[in-house]
C-alpha cells in the first residue's frame, strides 16, 4: 500500500515519501503549509489512490476533542424520560458517534482527515493524544471501550495559526508542503488546464511569481488562487499580449483573483505611481 500521487494531484517526491513513511510507522501525518497549497486535497487523493474510504473532520474554533469521540445527549434523554419513552432504558440511544469513533469502528482501513487542527483551542491536540496513540477510548456512559478494528491512516492539516504542543508533535510524522517552484506549478496547471498555450502560461506564471515575491505583500496568492486566475484568463480568451502591463498600472489583469485585500492592491498602485514619477 504505497502512495505515488494521482492523475489529478501532482505530488512531489518528498511529499510521497512523507505519506508512505507515516503509513509505515502508523503515525498521524501532520501536514503544514500555506493556505491553498493542497493540504486538505492531499488526504482526498491518498484515499482515492489507495482505494480507501475517507472520513473528514473539519475543525472550527468551537470544536472540542470530545466531539470527535462521541456526544451524549442528556437533555433528550431527560425529556424522553418525562414523556415515558422506553428509549431511555438504553443510554446508547442518546450517544452520537464522532468521526474518530466512525474511523475506529470501520470494518476496513479508512483515511481520517483532521482538517485545520490549529483552529481549535490550544488544548485540543493534547486532548487527543491517548486516543490517537492507542487507537482506543472509553465510553463512560455505557462502560464500553472502543478500539480501532484497523488502524486508520490519519492525516492532520495545520495552517500554522497556533503552535502545536510538543507532546502532540512527537506522535506525528511531519511534512511541510513548500510552495511549488515554476516547473512544479506548470505540472499542476497541466493537470487542470491541459493544452493551455505556452506563451500565455509563461507570461501568467511570470507575473504570478512577481506578485508573490513583492516585498510588503500582506497575503501572498496561493496555488488555488493562480488556478482560479488562469481559469478567468481562459474564460476571457486573453492572450499573452493582453497580459502585458502598460506602465499605468502595476496590477495584473483580473487581479481580484490574486490579491485579496485592499492593502495589497494599494501597494501595487503605489508602485505604479512611483514608476511613472521616475520617467
Amino acid at each position: 500500500m504505497r502512495f505515488t500521487g494521482t492523475d489529478s494531484y501532482v505530488a512531489t517526491d518528498d511529499l510521497t515519501i512523507a505519506v508512505n513513511a507515516a503509513v509505515t510507522l502508523e503515525r498521524p501525518l501532520l501536514v503544514k503549509g500555506e493556505p491553498g497549497t493542497g493540504k486538505t486535497e492531499l488526504a482526498r487523493q491518498v484515499s482515492a489512490a489507495l482505494g480507501l474510504p475517507m472520513i473528514e473532520w473539519h475543525i472550527k474554533s468551537t470544536t472540542r476533542a470530545q466531539q470527535g469521540l462521541y456526544e451524549y445527549d442528556a437533555v433528550s434523554r431527560l425529556r424522553d424520560s418525562q414523556l415515558g419513552d422506553e428509549r431511555v432504558n438504553d443510554v446508547g440511544n442518546y450517544i452520537k458517534q464522532g468521526k474518530l469513533w466512525q474511523a475506529f469502528a470501520a470494518t476496513g482501513r479508512v483515511v481520517l482527515l483532521i482538517d485545520e487542527i490549529d483552529k481549535a483551542d490550544i488544548e485540543f491536540p493534547n486532548d487527543l493524544l491517548q486516543e490517537l496513540d492507542r487507537m482506543e477510548f472509553h465510553v463512560y456512559e455505557t462502560g464500553e471501550t472502543v478500539r480501532a478494528v484497523q488502524r486508520p491512516i490519519v492525516i492532520i492539516t495545520s495552517n500554522n495559526e497556533k503552535e502545536l504542543p510538543d507532546a502532540f508533535l512527537r506522535r506525528c510524522f511531519f511534512h511541510y508542503i513548500r510552495f511549488p517552484d515554476m516547473d512544479t506549478m506548470r505540472a499542476i496547471v497541466d493537470v487542470h488546464y491541459p493544452g493551455i498555450k505556452e506563451a500565455l502560461l509563461t507570461t501568467a506564471l511570470t507575473q504570478f511569481y512577481e506578485v508573490r515575491e513583492q516585498t510588503g505583500l500582506k497575503k501572498k496568492p496561493s496555488t488555488s488562487e493562480v488556478l482560479d486566475w488562469l481559469k478567468l484568463l481562459l474564460a476571457e480568451d486573453l492572450t499573452a499580449e493582453d497580459l502585458k502591463r502598460d506602465g499605468a498600472s502595476a496590477l495584473p489583469k483580473l487581479h481580484g483573483a490574486l490579491l485579496k485585500n485592499e492593502q495589497d492592491v494599494h501597494l501595487f498602485e503605489r508602485l505604479a505611481f512611483m514608476a511613472r514619477g521616475q520617467r
